[in-house]
């Protein structure tokens, strides 16, 4: 994810650094995640208007801090303000986080795979997320996002190398493509 980071710092044009910004406060932290489809679709913001993708399930520790946020982007509505009892997913580099099933702290390491013809993977960078319960100490959130969408609102297509921290033999890791 800090590749991402670094992807973001070096593709923002200046009319593109106003949509990212960092902010500060509670956050779901998905990059360590996996998902489940969900069955319905979710809307997501596009450069030309919003797009509709198959939706995932995510279930994120929120985490408190300063974090990449597009916000105009995913689902946000240009604000880093959430509404009650929300929290927006966004992005900061970790190395160690409450990852499932015992959300225990773990390291966590990045690592790379290569998209396929199926749903593979889960984008949840920007959305929107429901505080729910707290396990072993940690507050939970229920993040929903697209099914192999791009950051950009575009599909993302088979053999795109793509980079997450989700463990291996996720069924939908969180994850982004590689420039």
């Amino acid at each position: 994810m800090k590749y991402l980071l670094l992807f973001l710092a070096l593709t923002c044009s200046t009319a593109q650094a106003a949509r990212y910004q960092i902010c500060v406060g509670e956050f779901a932290f998905c990059g360590a995640s996996s998902a489940t489809p969900t069955g319905n679709l979710i809307t997501v913001n596009t450069p030309t208007g919003t797009a509709q993708f198959n939706e995932a399930l995510a279930v994120c520790p929120v985490m408190t801090g300063s974090a990449v946020a597009d916000l105009k982007g995913g689902n946000m509505q240009g604000s880093c303000t959430a509404p009650e009892g929300h929290v927006w997913s966004l992005f900061a580099p970790f190395s160690e986080v409450p990852t499932a099933p015992t959300w225990d702290v773990n390291t966590v390491t990045p690592r790379l795979f290569v998209s396929g013809s199926d749903a593979n993977f889960s984008q949840m960078f920007s959305f929107d997320c429901v505080k729910t319960e707290v396990v072993n100490g940690v507050q939970l959130a229920d993040c929903f996002g697209p099914i192999n969408e791009s950051l950009t609102g575009a599909p993302v297509p088979a053999g795109t190398t793509m980079l997450t921290e989700a463990p291996l033999g996720s069924i939908l890791p969180v994850s982004g493509s590689l420039p």
